[in-house]
């Protein structure tokens, strides 16, 4: 790594590093931002043709907000990296039904990724410092290496979970019946348990209990972070009916229920702020190293206030792949009590794409 690298890996570092309570300015933003930009533009030939064709330049963009935007889609076409791709010591894949539809995200570094994980966790799924037994519903990083999902689920595992933390899930099934056995052992413990998983999983062990008849209550100060979509094996639930079932099922409060927003293609999560604040929410915080836009697919454009758009995320966190992501969700942005803007994800758009955002192998050249 050269030393103008290196300088502003540590710069980012050291912002990220400051956890989540103390704000960035749009100045102190900006101004990282750029230069990220620049850095990734010089140094990733395919996003320079980019934006060179959409006559975007680090000379021409005057504010962060006008950085070209990367669309998920072509991660599955590119190597989106600013280092030579087989120096990667981490390969994350989006999930397919083959490794050619897999998008794949590559990193120089787990130094910015681990640190973008810790402090934005703890802060919104551990406020009161619990240190509780975490039951994970994923695959472990060693059974899923190019997952993203597991290797979080392994750093968190790691730096907040008690010892007896565990995986429920192996070769692609949720081991139920030790889940409930373990379930069953901690309600008896009276121990406050950590639920980790994606909906899907969650589902699934819903399902179960309903054919066994069986309901917990478990004890005060448990807690379940979601991630990922509702749909189930054979049934499809909203977000409103899955948070319903840990109350009625397992005795957790909607209160003690938080969805993670996550992609492959970046490097920071997104949480509800409810355990944060206090209440029932599902507006999401953006910590100080990222910011969120909702534009208007039509435009291309920032969305105007309260209306719906396509998410758009820089991650100051990327600084090795791609900081500025266009996503395929929709979002609307929201003003909270504290007058901090957050974001909601109303779910996937129906293949929009947003007006002069596209990165494909067929419309770029390569000189």
């Amino acid at each position: 790594m050269d030393k103008a690298a290196s300088d502003l890996q540590r710069r980012v570092f050291a912002l990220i590093s400051r956890g989540v309570a103390q704000a960035t300015t749009d100045e102190e933003f900006e101004g990282l931002a750029r230069e990220v930009f620049a850095f990734q533009y010089e140094r990733c030939a395919v996003y320079r043709a980019y934006c060179d064709r959409r006559k975007q330049t680090p000379q021409s963009v005057m504010h962060w907000k006008e950085i070209p935007a990367t669309p998920t889609s072509a991660f599955k076409d590119f190597a989106l990296t600013c280092f030579p791709v087989e120096q990667a010591v981490a390969e994350f894949h989006t999930s397919g039904t083959t490794r050619e539809l897999s998008g794949k995200h590559f990193l120089a570094t787990l130094e910015l990724y681990h640190a973008a994980i810790g402090p934005n966790f703890a802060a919104h799924l551990l406020p009161d410092g619990a240190r509780l037994p975490m039951m994970i519903l994923t695959p472990s990083p060693e059974e899923a290496q190019h997952s993203s999902l597991s290797h979080m689920m392994g750093v968190v595992m790691k730096e907040f979970g008690a010892d007896d933390s565990a995986y429920y899930v192996e070769g692609g099934q949720v081991l139920v019946e030790k889940l409930v056995r373990d379930l069953c052992e901690i309600q008896w413990a009276h121990q406050p348990v950590f639920l980790l998983g994606t909906a899907f999983a969650l589902v699934h062990l819903f399902d179960h209990l309903e054919q066994q008849n069986l309901k917990f209550e478990m004890s005060e100060g448990s807690r379940v972070m979601e991630t990922g979509g509702f749909k189930g094996r054979s049934r499809e639930l909203s977000k409103a009916d899955l948070y319903a079932l840990f109350e009625s099922v397992l005795g957790i409060p909607t209160t003690h229920v938080v969805n993670e927003y996550g992609m492959t293609e970046l490097s920071t999560q997104f949480y509800d702020a409810t355990l944060r604040v206090g209440r029932r929410t599902d507006g999401k915080a953006v910590p100080p190293w990222a910011r969120v836009l909702i534009i208007d697919p039509n435009t291309g454009k920032e969305a105007a206030d309260n209306e719906r758009g396509l998410v758009r995320i820089f991650d100051l966190a990327n600084l090795w792949s791609m900081m500025c992501v266009q996503t395929e969700d929709l979002g609307i942005a929201r003003v909270s009590d504290s007058s901090l803007v957050e974001f909601e994800v109303l779910g996937r758009s129906a293949g929009a794409e947003v007006r002069g955002c596209s990165l494909n192998a067929e419309n770029i050249v390569m000189e």
